[in-house]
């Protein structure tokens, strides 16, 4: 349960990271870390409110991932993959908060500042890969035997992981650096199939590119798997509903850029659209993760 609740707060953490961001909230304490202005109540200003409540859920959840993990070490120490899940998780909870109360000392870049969502979402495929595994032992799914599952299923997928934590880089500079009014309409930009490559549009077209390139290569991959593993029902399982949240993360896309001109309704289509990629990423961990215990000695 302790897992469950760290893991929940970890989106909830990384959510509010985006709203802090998509609000221009992140300066409402000023240049003041831990407390703001100074003070443990903040002013009675929206941005203050955004900012500090950030830092304080940040917080909670930060002791939570710490008694995870001390948990962890005690129960399980001499299993290597709750160890490293957990570890992981820690590690990047840590670097992520670092990193955030240097953006309040010494404001950075953008992209700094889009690493700071990077390990964000590393901390959150953390603690979901370790709920995941807690819920393979709990039914009895943790003692799988290596089968004849081929390696290029396994380095398929890890070359996607790796791809889709850029393409997530380029979002989170995107938004870092206000760029999303760069391309109008969808699915063409700015009513063109390829627009002028500079500045906000060309930033944004390469996202959209990337993106679908991302849609083109998990689609591969379920269908490879669905092909190859055979016997591995619950690989097919983690490789079909990777597919239907990268459609549901291109949808979003759409969804975000036909809002650009509400504020209000903006902020809740992009949060979701931060959402589907977080739980898209975190299945693309466990699938690639799953596939090379399986793989073929």
């Amino acid at each position: 349960m302790l897992i469950i609740v760290a893991c929940i707060g970890m989106l909830i953490v990384l959510l509010q990271g985006a709203l802090v961001t998509n609000t221009d909230s992140g300066r409402g304490c000023g240049d003041h870390w831990p407390l703001c202005y100074g003070k443990f109540v903040p002013a009675y200003t929206l941005e203050s409110m955004l900012e500090y409540s950030h830092r304080l859920v940040s917080a909670i959840v930060g002791f939570l991932v710490l008694a995870v993990f001390i948990l962890t070490m005690v129960k399980h120490r001499r299993e290597g993959e709750p160890v490293l899940y957990a570890s992981s998780a820690l590690f990047f909870t840590i670097l992520q908060a670092l990193l955030g109360a240097a953006a309040v000392k010494w404001p950075q870049s953008p992209p700094v500042m889009a690493l700071h969502f990077g390990f964000s979402l590393l901390a959150f495929a953390s603690t979901l890969l370790l709920v995941i595994w807690a819920y393979r032992m709990k039914r009895g799914l943790g003692k799988t035997a290596l089968t004849d599952l081929p390696h290029s299923v396994y380095k398929f997928a890890w070359a996607i992981f790796g791809y889709i934590y850029v393409v997530v880089y380029i979002g989170a500079y995107i938004r870092h650096t206000k760029s999303a009014g760069g391309c109008a309409g969808w699915p063409l930009c700015n009513g063109q199939v390829i627009p002028e490559l500079s500045g906000a549009t060309g930033l944004v077209f390469l996202h959209r590119v990337a993106a679908l390139i991302i849609f083109i290569l998990i689609a591969a991959l379920a269908y490879y798997i669905h092909k190859k593993a055979t016997g591995h029902e619950g690989l097919k399982r983690t490789a079909a509903w990777a597919f239907a949240l990268v459609l549901t993360q291109v949808l979003s896309g759409a969804l975000v850029t036909a809002t650009l001109g509400n504020e209000q309704v903006y902020i809740f289509t992009s949060l979701l659209h931060n959402v589907i990629i977080s739980v898209l990423f975190g299945l693309l961990a466990e699938l690639s993760i799953r596939s090379w215990k399986l793989r073929r000695r």
